[in-house]
């Protein structure tokens, strides 16, 4: 939406200077994107007066000018420079306009410099109305009256000071799209008075010869009322100048005064209207559906192919405008015409909108048709521009012919003044309140606000306080402490499993992982490889095929993750994500994933440290730190009966008998050739969910416990059978003294054929080290043996084996 500030201020009574405009227009939900300000561009530029003008003594065409400026101004003194020009026009006591040294010239985009032109010094520019942007004519410098004002500003002695305002208007403002929508807001911010818009119905001599009829099938909804009058005796010649600077200045190209007519009240009042030339037009007006392949030739010269079901506007002739959108060819106005049909009619927005799309036509008519406009000032609208036009271009206006009738869009709802003031924050008072609803056009009677007809976005309670807040100014409200309901220690805000959530996110970020977030939804391929696919989980509506299931697990989403990276050059990365997986598609049947992805190596290339790939024993350690993060039992069991997706006898579960807390391992290579992974890959699935919460639930952290009495380790070796696992000789020592034994830590492995020369065949040797934490007193050497003792004999039995002598 352009307008300009003149413009704003035919609507508007204010003395607000621009800055507070444009802040205030944005702080209403306008958002100002520009501003084409005159005064930035010509500011430079004053009207002087050549007081001599000789040729150039070594150059034919050019002339040397005496010119006599000002400055500062007409309160300033004159100055007197020699300028070089070349302009056939410049004469001895032309009245011109002057650009002193170091104005930017617009319409070159060159900056004015002293310079030396055919050996003879020049220090300005006399300038032409093409340099200056006012219009293509460059046969010539400006050549003034000799009354114009010397010394001044040439934009204000022009009147072309008018900033141009560029502002986004939100798909639920329609009534933002005209000048006067927008100074109502302004005026209820405050900032001036809205104007009164005065209507004088005009007097009809005669009866229209052209009728206008809507179909039956439209009246209800896509055209309920259709209203217009013909102006016989008009002249459609140039529009005067006020009316075409202002269309100029918002990018407009005036055409005609009657065509200027309608797009300056499309503009000014969000009124769009239409002209029909009468001597083309045969019989009467109809607004009907289109039947299907009627071809209309449209104002911007295409011809459209019209569908059935299309609303058109037609005569006996066939089509001649396309409803709300654009008009025809045929049918337009040209200089010659001296009888027109003025047209203002109230056209539904889906129709509207439905149409233009498929049409591919955007034009300003359909640009606020489709948004809505106020159904109310159709008529009163139509009365404005036959006066106008009658003013402008003279003629005898008709009767008024109309089909259909205004739309009722009457509406109310409840304002409640304590509700407003605690959803928005502020002290507005009850007087404020109103005074601000009814500025912007809404009916108060007792606590029911009814909406004006100009907005159809006022659909509830809510937005009463929306429109309160708005003219208020959201922008001054002012930061508070919130209330505390009891007094101590607040309770906790997140849930038990948000704190794990987030607890999760951060051991796995701390970790050296990146955090990737995987779309939901994969495909049926990559679901079934992870025990899903069923139709269960299938989307009835997919995005696309590769999005047609519900994801079983996270793996499949960094999977492809990889293979994106790997196919781009990255062969080393960690990712990770925290999110729901599904087993089912009804409402509840999801569970939290955290899930990490290990591929390549485990650390970068250097010279400092050993580059190897990742193994199973990375994703181990790493879901076990993520378990110690969010409070998972420190003495789990780790077992073998991982899911087909997993490499059998290098990947492992972490329970607590049948719960399940996490599965880690390498991933089979079947399903990484099948998500074109290069492997191998190895990964953790933790089940966050399945973590028991601890059984004291308290919302601080639990008491530090610090020992001060001294620790004591000892270390065991044992020669076992070469298939006896790690864990049991761990699991056996802890059960020994459950209360002494603090940590039991595997730190040496002695295998292979020298193991077996020294041990036997199909042994191997385990160390570990055994830590015991006194608690009440120093353990004496007795004691130390004791547990020593009873340490030996569970993992001996545990294993079948025998201490290492």
């Amino acid at each position: 939406m352009k307008f300009t500030l003149s413009w704003l201020k035919d609507h508007l009574e204010t003395s607000a200077p621009l800055d507070a405009i444009l802040y205030a227009l944005t702080d209403l939900g306008h958002e100002v994107e520009g501003v084409e300000n005159p005064e930035d561009t010509l500011g430079a530029f004053r009207i002087c007066r050549v007081i001599e003008a000789v040729p150039h003594p070594n150059a034919d065409r050019l002339r040397l000018c005496r010119v006599e400026t000002w400055p500062d101004g007409p309160q300033g003194g004159s100055q007197e420079v020699q300028v070089v020009c070349g302009a056939p026009n410049a004469r001895t006591g032309l009245i011109g306009v002057f650009a002193p040294v170091g104005t930017h010239v617009p319409g070159t985009g060159v900056d004015v410099k002293p310079g030396v032109i055919r050996g003879v010094e020049s220090n300005g520019m006399l300038c032409s109305e093409r340099e200056l942007m006012l219009s293509d004519n460059h046969d010539g410098i400006i050549d003034l009256p000799a009354d114009a004002p010397l010394g001044v500003r040439f934009i204000d002695y022009k009147g072309v000071n008018d900033p141009m305002i560029y502002v986004k208007i939100t798909p639920n403002r329609p009534d933002g799209l005209g000048v006067r929508g927008l100074a109502r807001d302004l005026a209820a911010r405050g900032l001036g008075t809205l104007k009164p818009l005065e209507i004088h119905p005009v007097e009809g001599h005669f009866p229209s010869p052209i009728g206008v009829h809507i179909d039956p099938a439209l009246k209800a909804k896509g055209c309920p009322l259709f209203a217009g009058r013909t102006i016989r005796g008009v002249k459609n010649g140039a529009s005067p100048d006020w009316l075409a600077a202002r269309l100029k200045a918002i990018g407009l190209r005036p055409i005609s005064a009657l065509v200027d007519i309608t797009n300056y009240f499309t503009f000014g009042l969000n009124r769009p209207l239409h002209v029909f030339d009468v001597a083309k037009v045969r019989g009467d007006l109809r607004i009907h559906p289109a039947a299907g392949g009627e071809e209309l030739l449209a104002l911007d010269g295409k011809t459209y192919s019209l569908r059935p079901g299309m609303m058109v506007i037609s005569d006996d002739n066939g089509p001649e405008s396309l409803a709300g959108i654009m008009g025809g060819e045929a049918s337009g106005c040209s200089p010659e015409t001296t009888d027109v049909f003025l047209e203002s009619a109230y056209w539904d927005p889906i129709t509207v909108a439905t149409t233009g799309r498929a049409l591919k036509i955007n034009s300003d008519a359909r640009y606020r048709f489709e948004r809505g406009v106020d159904p109310a000032f159709t008529l009163p609208g139509l009365e404005l521009a036959t006066q106008m036009i009658l003013d402008l271009c003279g003629g005898e206006a008709s009767t008024v012919v109309v089909d259909g009738a205004v739309p009722d869009t009457k509406r109310s709802y409840k304002l409640d003044p304590a509700r407003v003031v605690s959803l928005v924050g502020m002290e507005i008072s009850e007087a404020e309140q109103r005074q601000t609803l009814t500025a912007l056009g809404f009916s108060l009677r007792g606590d029911q606000a009814t909406p004006p007809s100009w907005r159809p976005d006022v659909l509830g309670e809510a937005d009463l306080v929306e429109e309160v807040a708005r003219v208020a100014s959201l922008s001054k409200l002012v930061g508070k402490p919130l209330r505390r309901v009891q007094p101590g220690v607040p309770r906790p805000i997140l849930t038990p499993m948000q704190s794990r959530e987030k607890a999760a996110r951060r051991a796995l970020a701390g970790l050296g992982y990146n955090e990737c977030v995987t779309y939901s939804f994969i495909d049926k391929q990559a679901s079934s490889l992870f025990g899903g696919g069923s139709d269960a989980v299938k989307v009835d509506n997919p995005i696309s095929s590769e999005m047609s299931h519900l994801r079983p697990d996270l793996l499949p989403g960094l999977l492809r993750a990889a293979a994106r990276n790997q196919a781009r050059g990255f062969m080393d990365m960690a990712l990770f994500e925290v999110g729901p997986a599904f087993h089912g598609g009804e409402p509840g049947e999801q569970h939290l994933q955290a899930c990490g992805l290990l591929v390549g190596a485990n650390v970068t290339r250097n010279p400092h440290g050993a580059r190897r790939p990742s193994d199973l024993y990375d994703a181990k350690a790493d879901v076990e730190a993520v378990l110690a993060a969010i409070g998972a039992p420190p003495r789990v069991q780790i077992t073998r009966k991982v899911a087909d997706w997993w490499h059998p006898g290098r990947s492992g579960v972490i329970g607590l008998g049948p719960n399940v807390l996490a599965t880690f391992g390498e991933l089979h290579p079947r399903v990484l050739q099948a998500l074109d992974v290069k492997g191998p890959v190895v990964a953790f699935t933790l089940l966050i969910g399945n973590v028991p919460l601890p059984k004291v639930k308290t919302p601080t952290r639990p008491a530090l416990a610090i020992n001060d009495l001294q620790a004591v380790e000892r270390d065991f070796a044992f020669v076992v059978d070469k298939g006896v696992e790690a864990l049991t000789l761990v699991n056996a020592a802890i059960g020994a003294d459950k209360v002494l034994i603090g940590a039991v830590q595997v730190f040496d492995q002695f295998t292979g054929d020298k193991a077996e020369a020294q041990m036997g065949a199909g042994k191997k040797s385990l160390a570990i080290s055994v830590r015991l934490q006194p608690q009440e007193k120093t353990l004496t050497e007795a004691e130390i043996e004791a547990v020593s003792a009873r340490i030996v004999e569970k993992v001996c039995k545990a294993t079948g084996g025998a201490l290492r002598g």
